[in-house]
């Protein structure tokens, strides 16, 4: 019979552990090399991950930010008037002639809106975030 292809096989040396040393030894280097492996693991998965989590989470407390924000402004200036925030003086002609402003009412209004979104913002909590695994496959 002939041998169509054949090839030098390549020989390894193994290495020897001498037969003295413990058996322990080598279930701790064992252990040892499957721990360094896990956490090698893991931590590549983190850092393909944690870019992905961080836009998503910047997004959507931007996006709580923004409704919170909204609510608030609605409500509290539900509360007002704009003959309370600004005063027209007009001509005999019936002309406006100046536009005078309210400052102290208009100063109350942006405290206002300010601290009712800060306690809304922390009454909110903690929201869940969830990704998706087609997010993955843009690494």
């Amino acid at each position: 019979m002939h041998k169509i292809y054949s090839r030098p096989r390549i020989r390894i040396p193994k290495v020897i552990i001498e037969k003295r040393q413990n058996n322990n030894l080598r279930k701790v280097i064992k252990i040892f090399v499957i721990l360094i492996i896990a956490f090698s693991t893991v931590r590549l998965i983190l850092d393909s991950v944690l870019p992905i989590f961080d836009s998503l989470c910047e997004n959507r407390a931007s996006s709580i930010a923004t409704i919170v924000s909204n609510e608030q402004a609605t409500n509290v200036m539900k509360e007002h008037s704009y003959d309370e925030l600004f005063t027209i003086e007009k001509d005999n002609d019936g002309n406006i002639k100046m536009i005078k402003s309210n400052i102290i009412a208009i100063n109350e209004i942006i405290s206002d809106v300010a601290n009712k979104i800060q306690i809304e913002l922390d009454n909110k909590g903690k929201e869940d975030i969830e990704i998706a695994l087609r997010k993955f496959y843009s690494i």
